[in-house]
């Protein structure tokens, strides 16, 4: 259960020294000063990061669901906003190898593998939130183009990124609405503004941007697969690897404040004796660690059937929930076990507390997730 290659053991273990290494001593520093990590990107780039999601012929690094959500786990232990800027890129990876046209993927994947083209998806709109069907983002067809008009937000890496998968409608008539929505692959150029950068009370250093088109044109081979109206089932597709992603990072923010809680109430002393000691602290610790282990086996395992070929919307959107959740708590009860200092800007307990909210709303609010969790559960028990 949860086996992974000797190959792919070895990637998690490079990632998890390079996180030791490299990105814990730097991001406190960079957090702090909201400042984008182009040397740890960079680095990212060299340890074939980016590419894990893309097979072969295109790139040569390509590992399981399973092994990914290790990694994505692994970078947010050690920053959280890191392992944002490689979600987006690896779920558009997934589309582009699972429906991309053949043209398509040898455009895109080969570049987007080495980490030289970065990619992103654009789903939220500014009164849209989680009901994407409701995007007034249209592209219409004028001669061999269509022309984009629209406004998107909440978009990682919009600055960084040089492919956008973009969901917006390309028949505004179509009933029921699904079947008038497509992916289409843009790319900067005229039409096309980040207008500005979203204000966050966590996930720094990574840029989250409105992004507004304006007259924007692409040419018709740009829809995913090559075949309008499929691109709301292709993006719930891609959503299965975003929520598992999402869940992962939660893992890692979660693993994160536990370890730090555990070495600090082992050093901390209280009425002569470890904190740990003193059943309140011993209770949240234990409580911390079983909702970290029942929320890792929740996240393999929807990794696990996605490798497997299985739909996993109801098992990705369980473990999304569970784990964004479980990290919420367990980064607050890091903070009652720090005390005063888990509320200082000098530990990174205070850090994990503003992150862990992202993963509650991010790729679907945990409301969403509920009612996606229910509708498969019935239409898998039907009476």
């Amino acid at each position: 259960m949860f086996t992974l290659s000797e190959e792919e053991r070895a990637v998690v273990e490079v990632v998890a020294d390079f996180v030791d290494k490299e990105v814990r001593p730097a991001a406190r520093d960079l957090e702090h000063a909201n400042e984008y990590p182009e040397h740890l990107v960079a680095r990212m780039k060299e340890l074939g990061v980016f590419g894990l999601a893309v097979p072969e012929p295109y790139g040569e690094v390509s590992v399981s669901k399973t092994c990914y959500a290790m990694v994505t786990e692994e970078l947010a232990r050690g920053w959280m906003s890191l392992a944002g800027a490689f979600g987006g890129h690896t779920v558009v990876s997934h589309l582009l190898a699972v429906f991309g046209t053949e043209e398509q993927k040898r455009r895109y994947l080969p570049r987007m593998a080495t980490g030289e083209l970065r990619a992103t998806m654009a789903l939220t709109e500014p009164s849209g939130g989680s009901d994407l069907q409701s995007m007034s983002t249209t592209a219409r067809r004028e001669g061999d183009r269509y022309v984009i008009d629209g406004a998107k937000m909440w978009i990682t890496n919009a600055r960084t990124s040089g492919l956008i998968a973009l969901l917006c409608k390309t028949d505004p008539d179509a009933e029921p609405r699904h079947r008038g929505i497509s992916v289409l692959l843009v790319e900067k150029g005229p039409g096309l503004a980040v207008s500005r950068d979203l204000p966050k009370l966590g996930y720094k250093g990574v840029e989250s941007c409105e992004l507004s088109f304006d007259g924007y044109e692409a040419p018709l081979d740009a829809v995913l697969g090559g075949e309008e109206g499929r691109g709301f089932a292709q993006m719930m597709r891609g959503l299965e690897v975003g929520r598992i992603q999402v869940a992962a990072r939660a893992l890692g923010v979660a693993r994160a404040a536990l370890d730090d809680s555990v070495r600090y109430a082992q050093e901390r002393e209280a009425f002569g004796k470890p904190i740990w000691k003193h059943q309140s602290v011993g209770n949240y610790l234990a409580d911390m660690a079983t909702e970290l282990r029942a929320a890792r086996l929740l996240t393999l395992d929807a990794a696990e059937r996605l490798d497997a070929g299985e739909r996993c919307d109801m098992e990705a959107g369980m473990a999304k929930l569970y784990a964004s959740e479980a990290a919420m708590r367990i980064a607050l009860n890091a903070v009652r076990i720090h005390g005063a200092a888990g509320y200082s800007t000098e530990f990174d307990v205070e850090r994990y507390f503003r992150d862990a909210p992202l993963m509650i709303v991010g790729e679907g609010t945990n409301e969403i997730q509920r009612n996606v969790i229910v509708k498969q559960l019935i239409g898998r028990n039907r009476i």
